[in-house]
């Protein structure tokens, strides 16, 4: 099953600073179809104003990935953590016990990012932050994991969870495979470009929500940037 999720049907809000698009139900976006898709919770498509960003705020309970696309964003935790993620790099907060964050667009550009919030498969843990830069050379043509709770996935940030993301760069015509199986869901999105999952059609920032399918194969109708979490 493949449902795809157009970009222009998605939740916004648009604060000035900050240009949201919500792929599942959040803040003032309320949608009770759209609750979750298996332990992924927040899928939001943010762009932030040069000068813009989240005040210190908690969370606690809460794998939270973002995936950068353009610009960077500067990070502060309350574990006394500082650093900043650019464009194909991603950073993970496991938010454990409880920690309290900031994220700022200290550059001169507007900030573009995937915030994904996945929930833990254990509570009560201590905080963790970090982050890693992915080239986008790595995963010309095939799907490279940034993120995950498998003990295999070595070279990738750890998350909490019984999940992985992962993303891919195309083509136009190159083909990447992802086996899923049929009893995980796995929610995708081209960040560009335009793409067939499993012969369907979609474009960037639509969501393509997909389970009971053993393989995913992503075609690059354009040069395009994908991202996809697999969850259990």
């Amino acid at each position: 099953m493949i449902e795809v999720r157009p970009f222009n049907q998605l939740g916004r809000a648009n604060h000035g600073w900050l240009n949201a698009h919500y792929h599942f139900s959040f803040s003032e976006y309320y949608d009770p179809a759209r609750m979750n898709w298996g332990p992924l919770r927040v899928w939001n498509d943010d762009e932030i104003a040069a000068g813009g960003g989240f005040p210190t705020h908690p969370h606690r309970d809460m794998e939270i990935i973002t995936y950068v696309r353009k610009g960077a964003i500067t990070h502060r935790d309350s574990l006394g953590n500082h650093g900043r993620t650019e464009a194909g790099d991603v950073q993970v907060m496991s938010a454990g016990t409880g920690i309290a964050h900031s994220e700022f667009n200290m550059e001169k550009e507007t900030t573009t990012l995937f915030q994904i919030w996945i929930f833990p498969d254990k509570t009560g843990l201590q905080p963790s932050w970090g982050t890693k830069p992915f080239p986008k050379g790595d995963r010309s043509g095939n799907f490279v994991v940034l993120a995950s709770g498998h003990e295999a996935d070595t070279d990738a940030l750890k998350i909490r969870t019984d999940a992985r993301v992962v993303a891919a760069t195309l083509n136009v015509g190159q083909t990447a495979e992802y086996a899923i199986g049929a009893s995980r869901k796995a929610y995708l999105v081209p960040a560009t470009g335009s793409i067939e999952v499993n012969g369907v059609k979609a474009s960037a920032r639509d969501g393509v929500a997909i389970e009971q399918e053993e393989v995913i194969r992503v075609t690059a109708l354009e040069e395009s940037e994908i991202v996809l979490v697999d969850v259990a």
